[in-house]
């Protein structure tokens, strides 16, 4: 029987991909191998939102041609977030780039495993100057309500218990249900949530990544009052800086952003905040970063992803100047990080 081996870089989206990928391999009769070197088929899901990412990718190619010296029948498959522009590079390294479509369709096999990730959606409608997801993943792309219930009520059935919604924005979810009155309904994030949630079992659920400016009270609400969605929330803020977060096209304010998070902890008092924080954007003046300082300080985060900028050809801050230099960069990645342990 052929074997295959998948290697994953990069979020939670990606090992849910990776999940289904596997399933399709499966269903056309190949067998998940013990190790890489018993491989017949490798298959790479990759990430492109950091050029150290695409790097690490590249890397592994000499590694390939060192497993066809003992297997020369072996097949190598590059898919995942790929840029346009990287694909005549990889191509010299892999048999294959591939982009898997409908990958919703395909249920893995859930039995003993404790954590489930399950994608409701894929692309995004923002054009974050830092993010590459637009041209990987493309625009928004939501899978009906009723498939995503279905496949919920199937992972409850085999003991999972606990339940990630996954989406680049996934708080920007939108379905169409259709009454019988044969009037429409938009099913949105909120809405879906509470769906979720109604379902009977012993179980928790998470969900990643939400956007602020689509973080409604609506959705507000049905956190405070589900005893299933976990009291914990990412909210990416990215920067504490207004001239910093409309070069980011990031759109809201750090007004804006402060308001939302007092109007979540005064619905949900014993909730634990994350947020993601890019640190040496381009143009970023000390004084500006000092403004995150700030934020940090007052909004007491209890955990925070902090990147250092690095420039990601594709992308609209590519063609900005990066002038913070590295090590000023990992100065203020270690202040932020001081604020957050104490």
């Amino acid at each position: 029987m052929r074997k295959y081996w998948v290697i994953t870089f990069g979020c939670q989206m990606n090992k849910s991909d990776s999940e289904r990928i596997a399933t399709v391999l499966e269903n056309i009769g190949y067998k998940n191998a013990s190790n890489i070197n018993e491989a017949d088929l490798i298959v790479v899901n990759m990430c492109s939102v950091r050029q150290s990412a695409v790097d690490r990718v590249y890397g592994l190619i000499p590694k390939f041609r060192k497993l066809r010296e003992k297997n020369p029948n072996l097949k190598t498959i590059l898919t995942g977030c790929v840029l346009k522009k990287d694909k005549p590079k990889f191509a010299k390294g892999f048999d294959q780039i591939l982009k898997f479509k409908d990958l919703f369709q395909y249920q893995p096999k859930y039995q003993n495993k404790p954590v489930v990730f399950i994608p409701i959606s894929n692309g995004c409608n923002w054009a974050c100057a830092y993010c590459v997801v637009p041209f990987t993943r493309g625009r928004l792309i939501c899978r009906d309500h009723k498939e995503i219930l279905k496949e919920l009520k199937n992972v409850i059935k085999n003991g999972v218990r606990e339940i990630w919604l996954l989406g680049q924005n996934v708080n920007r979810y939108r379905s169409i249900s259709n009454l019988k009155s044969q009037n429409s309904k938009v099913i949105n994030f909120a809405k879906l949530l509470k769906m979720v949630s109604d379902v009977p079992g012993d179980f928790q659920i998470r969900f990643m990544s939400p956007h602020p400016a689509d973080f409604t009270d609506e959705l507000i609400d049905v956190i405070a009052q589900s005893k299933k969605i976990a009291k914990y929330l990412n909210l990416p803020v990215q920067s504490g800086d207004n001239q910093i977060l409309k070069a980011m096209n990031r759109p809201y304010t750090v007004e804006q952003y402060k308001n939302l998070v007092k109007k979540i902890r005064k619905k949900i008092p014993e909730i634990n905040l994350s947020t993601d924080v890019i640190v040496g954007f381009p143009g970023e003046t000390k004084k500006q970063f000092e403004n995150t300082v700030k934020l940090f300080k007052e909004i007491k985060f209890d955990y925070a992803y902090i990147a250092k900028y690095s420039p990601r050809s594709g992308t609209a801050a590519f063609k900005m100047k990066d002038n913070v230099p590295l090590e000023e960069k990992k100065q203020r990645e270690k202040i932020l990080m001081e604020i957050i342990k104490k």
